[in-house]
């Protein structure tokens, strides 16, 4: 089993890790609304991204307040996520679970609400499924940025994360990623109980 804090480097305050699909072809889309969180607290920090092959991730490693926080986005599909996760674990050691925070995309909220929580069941996402096999834990912190269900019921939903978006749907979404980066940087300066009734009650 993987363990958060497996050496005997400083933990860093936090892993943030926005999940989605590498390549233009699936820029923008809803399943990447957890990937472009993460780009947008880059940003937000004047800090870019860089590859580092051996987590198969891009990294941009932050300081918030004195705090150290490093932000990833895997480089793998969707599916295999935790390949990736593992190795920014053991590249970026935190004390506990909590301090992976995972953004991502969830069918089961409407259209550009944000949730927070930590652990929790899978809600048929990829992603967190390959996470939860090569980290063997759920107890991960994650920021849940909500996409509705698919028209057509749930047989459309690959269809759904991975088409484009129309221009006002997006806008919604650039929002909802704008207060889930604000809910990364709550986890951090706040805590995760204030964060969480703040951002859950809407």
């Amino acid at each position: 089993m993987i363990r958060p804090r497996a050496h005997r480097d400083t933990p860093w305050d936090l892993l943030v890790v926005g999940l989605g699909n590498p390549g233009e072809r699936y820029a923008r889309t809803r399943h990447n609304v957890g990937a472009d969180t993460a780009e947008l607290l880059a940003a937000r920090h004047g800090e870019r991204f860089r590859n580092d092959n051996r987590c198969s991730a891009r990294v941009a490693e932050l300081r918030l307040e004195g705090r150290r926080v490093a932000v990833a986005t895997p480089t793998t599909w969707m599916n295999e996520s935790g390949r990736s996760v593992a190795q920014l674990v053991k590249r970026y050691p935190i004390e506990e679970w909590a301090d992976l925070v995972v953004v991502h995309d969830e069918l089961d909220l409407p259209p550009g609400r944000v949730k927070v929580k930590v652990g929790g069941g899978l809600a048929g996402h990829n992603g967190l499924r390959s996470l939860e096999q090569h980290l063997h834990t759920r107890e991960f912190t994650r920021v849940r940025i909500g996409v509705g269900k698919p028209p057509g019921g749930a047989a459309k939903g690959a269809d759904w994360v991975l088409s484009k978006v129309p221009a006002a749907a997006r806008a919604e979404l650039d929002v909802a990623c704008e207060v889930a980066a604000d809910a990364v940087e709550s986890i951090l300066l706040e805590g995760i109980d204030a964060t969480m009734q703040r951002v859950n009650a809407g």
